[in-house]
């Protein structure tokens, strides 16, 4: 199982409305408003292929135009964009893009933003706690699930620890981890 590479953008009730960031402004590239976006897509140059582009909280909306790629970085120009002083004020924006504008991934692929939010469960139904977040630093994706403490577990997220993935019913089903879930279980007050 592999969560995309497209990160968690503004939670709200209807999942198909729910904004992805996509990526993040970097700064001014030249002197003619183009900038360079640190993408968060599986391939750089889909940044400018979901439609427009919007800050979070209702914010600017920007319909880019790419101008290369370099790695995991775009150079882009948006419309209204017209120097550098204009491309270097939108340095640290998050670009967001509705859940719905990006395409379904592949079988046993996640985004990030559906596994935000579920319910991380045993497999006979007794709660863990939530996904708060999804990481990879390097080893292997890590889910971070958050219970009713203040402590959180990092589970990793392989099809051995969550054999279970159901956006459908919004949870997920972890495998006991000897060390892990049941010292989570005894904080929580759930037995393992």
């Amino acid at each position: 199982m592999t969560p995309v590479n497209i990160r968690p953008g503004n939670e709200t009730a209807d999942a198909a409305e729910r904004l992805v960031c996509v990526g993040i402004v970097a700064g001014a590239h030249g002197v003619g408003g183009a900038f360079r976006v640190k993408t968060f897509t599986v391939r750089a140059a889909d940044i400018a292929t979901y439609g427009p582009v919007s800050e979070a909280a209702g914010g600017r909306d920007f319909e880019l135009t790419l101008l290369s790629v370099k790695g995991d970085m775009a150079v882009v120009r948006a419309a209204g964009v017209q120097d550098r002083d204009g491309a270097e004020a939108l340095r640290g924006v998050r670009l967001h893009v509705p859940r719905r504008a990006l395409p379904g991934p592949a079988a046993d692929e996640f985004y990030h933003a559906d596994l935000i939010g579920l319910r991380v469960e045993l497999a006979d139904g007794r709660p863990i706690g939530t996904v708060r977040a999804v990481f990879d630093f390097g080893a292997g994706d890590l889910l971070e699930v958050a219970g009713e403490g203040e402590d959180a577990l990092m589970v990793p997220f392989s099809r051995d620890t969550v054999p279970v993935v159901d956006l459908a019913a919004g949870r997920l089903v972890v495998e006991p981890l000897p060390g892990l879930i049941e010292a989570a279980c005894k904080t929580e007050g759930v037995a393992p």
